[in-house]
């Protein structure tokens, strides 16, 4: 089922971005209804599974090259829709940004991509868009880091010191926030 809906994802992106001016928007728009369908197939509406999720973000990672657009924009677009499509349906916002994070770091570590400035992306993504549905940013941020560092963890290599020096030195993020969260993470 996850590499079936990471495939169903990356092809409707790329469907869904054909002909269209705001190539970004679409993007956000259609994994937002994939994080909806999903959820609702597999009848996980209160508590998301991070894997759903991961799948989703994976699949829309997946396409970057595909539809003309950088990683770092397609995180912040498909963190967007992630957060955007759990809250529509009831869902769990905080799990879907560490299943949204964990998706898209791995999937750019997987295809070569810069690993740092994705999860700088995605966890700023995550912070805009949780505070745009209502929900606690400083959770939101947790998760995204959260995932963002079990994605390293998976893909091995130096992955784990890009993104956490990544998130260290990018001043979109709330340093307080980010310095406590890493500082903690000596697994």
């Amino acid at each position: 089922m996850i590499k079936e809906l990471i495939n169903q994802t990356s092809d409707a992106v790329v469907a869904a971005v054909k002909g269209v001016d705001d190539v970004l928007d679409a993007l956000t728009s259609t994994v937002k209804h994939q994080v909806v369908d999903a959820m609702k197939d597999t009848g996980e509406v209160s508590h998301t599974g991070v894997d759903v999720v991961a799948s989703v973000a994976s699949g829309a990672i997946k396409s970057a090259g595909q539809v003309g657009a950088s990683l770092s924009d397609v995180a912040t677009s498909t963190m967007s829709g992630v957060i955007n499509g759990a809250s529509e349906v009831g869902g769990d916002v905080i799990s879907a940004a560490r299943g949204g994070a964990r998706g898209i770091v791995q999937t750019t570590a997987q295809t070569g991509g810069d690993v740092g400035a994705v999860a700088v992306k995605a966890v700023d993504g995550a912070i805009k868009s949780a505070g745009q549905v209502g929900v606690d940013t400083t959770e939101a941020a947790k998760a995204a880091v959260g995932g963002a560092l079990d994605a390293t963890a998976s893909v091995g290599g130096d992955a784990a010191q890009k993104v956490r020096e990544a998130l260290l030195s990018a001043a979109a993020l709330p340093h307080d926030v980010i310095d406590s969260l890493l500082k903690g993470d000596h697994k």
